[in-house]
């Protein structure tokens, strides 16, 4: 095994493990979940120019007769970044004391502003931070709305 190899095989470890985390963790730490909106996708270009560019990376190791494990880990790195972007939906995850944006946890506490822009976009504003929080339905607002009124 090369260290391409394994460099491979240590990406695709620690993406598989954020996708079990982000998929099926995060809904249980830090109690029960309250409310899950689901969120719009961000950065499908992004997402289509890396597959596109791995694709680029197994017609090259095939047509090189590269080893047979190097287009399986860059195959299984493809499928992996399809289904990150693509099929997994994103989601805000609101608890009894916090929430989860981005898989990230966030207090209720630490919310010192909050804002609906014109354009549907709730905007947070933290510490030293700003959240711009993109959700899918627009009648979302409305429910995280009345969730942190009663939680504040």
């Amino acid at each position: 095994m090369t260290l391409t190899d394994v460099v491979l095989l240590v990406f695709i470890v620690l993406l598989l493990g954020w996708a079990i985390y982000d998929e099926f963790l995060m809904d249980r730490l830090k109690g029960k979940t309250r409310l899950a909106i689901p969120l719009l996708r961000r950065n499908r270009i992004d997402s289509t120019i890396f597959v596109f560019l791995v694709g680029i990376l197994i017609y090259n190791n095939v047509t090189t007769n590269g080893t047979a494990i190097t287009t399986w880990l860059l195959s299984a790195l493809a499928l992996i970044a399809v289904y990150l972007s693509w099929i997994r939906q994103p989601k805000l995850l609101f608890k009894n004391d916090g929430f989860f944006f981005a898989s990230v946890w966030i207090r209720y506490s630490r919310i010192k502003e909050m804002n609906l822009s014109e354009d549907g976009v709730l905007v947070m504003q933290l510490e030293q931070r700003r959240l711009l929080v993109r959700v899918r339905n627009i009648d979302d607002l409305e429910r995280i709305y009345k969730l942190l009124v009663v939680t504040q």
